[in-house]
């Protein structure tokens, strides 16, 4: 494989060997001791704390050079924030040796580049808080040129760049020339903490179980399938962790959680990656009517935490995740979009249902299936608000409890917001015969060609069958409330590195 260089490219490699041969290490590996960040630096510098930053040593990436001959205004971003270096050719080079500022700072250095200085924080004519330098340090070269954008006089970019291939694709440059890009990511883990923190005050206890899995178990989703040579079996890579924290009830503990990495051989959009993170914890001695009453708690928590408000903007929308949620059934959320009754209809009605309203579905998938296409085409997307759609048909949720008043539906809800599902949540099925005949049902319908059936977990059962406690669950897409709580359009903007096509390179 050959790779191309740009003029630009071979220039900065030139600059390389040059710095080389003149004895100066780009790439030095001894501790460089930080001692102030740009944000603290600005926030804190003025006549009355001077004394403070009289001696004071950053480093970050250059991202703005204005040579005035011996003297280089350079402004360094570092992780938090821009700051600019005044820089004097007699003050890094006090004797008649010049040759450090010729081959390091006028004709060495580029966009990009690493460095480090020492010195004394004072405000310039302009007003611009910035850094007397005193020594300069190259830390690293830089050998690619990052893209040209737009930025104002304090050197912060107002103009992005918006090109989403090369943004997912070179992510570390995206976060690098698009400050939002890493408030994003902040944000994430931000929200992720706050959940912890709300579960752990909760008396919860945060678990890991396998990521390679005998049986693709915890949800109806094709798996990735892969092979472990030393026992010579297939092994799934996981869909689900549910019947593992499951499992864990059933030995006792009373409510366990995981921030879970999922895998799912199925499509990508701008809702789908094939791997992602859910988050799913089961409490024992619960029902989905506390655990709605639980996750409205935690949505405001995270809310309050992101924004300051229970009131999220996303797109044109104002969100409110004020408790209490909206609840409706799934047929009565069926019935108020179309007009339709499908409660007691069998397969071959719903079929008909299908028919009348354009919607295209396969011969090998049923009742159950048949009843979520039919929410999802004319429904799902009308949910702004958050919203509880419970009380769905048993043959949708093959590892929830039967309701305890309603024949032919279990205790279940998803959580809609913004026209899309954020959580999925059980009264647990804890009984392990009727589990048994449902796993069965799976089989039957896997038999018919649903790759995304269910497989029979006969561990599991056996577990079930030294006795479950009532027992509720709920599993949380951490990707998409991220994307919801960030005000991000796709999927991909809250993956650090979602999955690409592979990059053909010349």
């Amino acid at each position: 494989m050959s790779v191309h260089l740009s003029e630009q490219e071979i220039v900065r490699r030139e600059k390389l060997a040059k710095l080389q041969a003149a004895g100066i290490d780009a790439y030095p590996a001894a501790l460089y001791p930080v001692s102030h960040f740009s944000t603290l630096i600005k926030e804190q510098f003025s006549e009355a704390t001077k004394e403070t930053f009289a001696n004071v040593c950053v480093a970050g990436r250059i991202v703005a050079i204005n040579d005035k001959g011996k003297v280089y205004f350079i402004k360094i971003q570092d992780s938090k924030g821009i700051i600019q270096l005044y820089v004097k050719r007699d003050d890094i080079c006090p004797n008649d040796d010049k040759s450090f500022w010729d081959t390091v700072v006028k004709h060495g250095l580029d966009l990009g580049d690493f460095i480090g200085v020492t010195g004394f924080v004072f405000i310039t004519k302009t007003g611009e808080t910035s850094v007397h330098t005193q020594t300069l340090t190259l830390l690293s070269k830089s050998l690619k040129p990052l893209p040209v954008v737009k930025r104002d006089e304090e050197g912060n970019v107002y103009d992005e760049v918006t090109d989403p291939e090369f943004r997912y694709r070179q992510r570390y440059v995206d976060l690098v020339i698009n400050p939002s890009v890493k408030d994003t990511f902040v944000k994430r883990t931000i929200l992720m903490n706050t959940i912890r923190t709300f579960l752990n005050n909760q008396g919860a206890l945060e678990v890991d179980t396998p990521v390679l899995q005998s049986i693709p178990g915890g949800a109806a989703a094709r798996p990735f399938v892969t092979h472990h040579n030393a026992l010579d079996i297939p092994l799934y890579l996981r869909i689900a962790n549910e019947l593992y924290l499951k499992r864990l009830i059933v030995g006792g503990f009373d409510w366990v959680y995981e921030f879970s990495r999922n895998f799912r051989n199925e499509g990508m959009d701008r809702t789908h990656n094939p791997e992602f993170t859910v988050l799913e914890w089961y409490t024992a001695y619960k029902d989905y009517f506390w655990m709605m009453e639980i996750t409205e708690q935690l949505f405001e928590q995270i809310a309050i935490a992101l924004h300051g408000t229970t009131d999220v903007v996303v797109g044109d929308k104002t969100i409110s995740f004020k408790a209490p949620f909206k609840r409706i059934s799934i047929h009565d959320a069926i019935k108020e979009n179309t007009g339709i009754d499908v409660a007691d209809k069998d397969e071959a009605g719903l079929r008909e249902v299908c028919k009348t309203l354009n919607i295209g579905v396969p011969a090998n998938i049923g009742k159950g299936k048949l009843i979520d296409e039919i929410f999802g085409a004319t429904s799902e997307h009308t949910y702004i608000q958050p919203t509880f759609i419970i009380d769905y048909p048993v043959e949708m949720s093959p590892l929830t409890k039967k309701h305890r008043s309603k024949e032919g539906l279990v205790e279940r809800f998803e959580l809609m917001v913004n026209g899309k599902e954020l959580a999925n949540a059980y009264s647990e099925l804890n009984d392990p015969i009727d589990q048994r005949l449902r796993f069965e049902e799976q089989m039957k319908l896997m038999e018919r060609g649903d790759d995304e059936a269910m497989f029979i977990d006969h561990d599991f059962l056996r577990a079930l069958e030294y006795g479950m406690p009532p027992t509720s669950g709920i599993g949380i897409g951490i990707d998409r409330l991220c994307m919801l709580m960030t005000n991000s359009p796709s999927i991909q903007d809250v993956l650090l590195f979602p999955q690409m096509r592979p990059e053909k390179i010349n």
